[in-house]
């Protein structure tokens, strides 16, 4: 799984350097998932996989997360532990485009789209 979130890395970089390596680690720390670094993906649940692909993305150092339901596959202490990851990072100047059906997630947005009937609402 560590080399699942070094990917950007990999095909860019040969050999990975350890800085590299060291900042994927971190970044599966916060996560929550830095003791299963040495897994396959085949090897990780539904929710794990979603909290390495956040990890790649913190990895890359990217200005914008697209999650569509990023919680989904979680339970609820996860989750909040995501939730959370997710709003600091956009208070550190990441945008972050979120796709829930948790209403209570929903209301920490700065700007919400509604779709209902096929009609989006604001």
């Amino acid at each position: 799984m560590l080399e699942n979130s070094l990917l950007s890395c990999m095909h860019r970089m040969k050999p990975v350097p350890k800085e590299a390596v060291d900042r994927a680690y971190h970044c599966l720390e916060r996560v929550g998932l830095a003791d299963k670094a040495d897994r396959l993906p085949g090897n990780l649940s539904g929710g794990e996989q979603q909290r390495v692909a956040i990890a790649r993305a913190l990895v890359k150092s990217s200005k914008v997360i697209f999650a569509d339901e990023p919680t989904g596959s979680l339970d609820k202490a996860t989750g909040e532990q995501i939730m959370e990851l997710l709003a600091g990072l956009h208070q550190d100047g990441m945008s972050l485009v979120m796709v829930t059906h948790e209403p209570e997630y929903a209301k920490l947005s700065e700007r919400t789209v509604v779709i209902e009937d096929g009609m989006t609402k604001r």
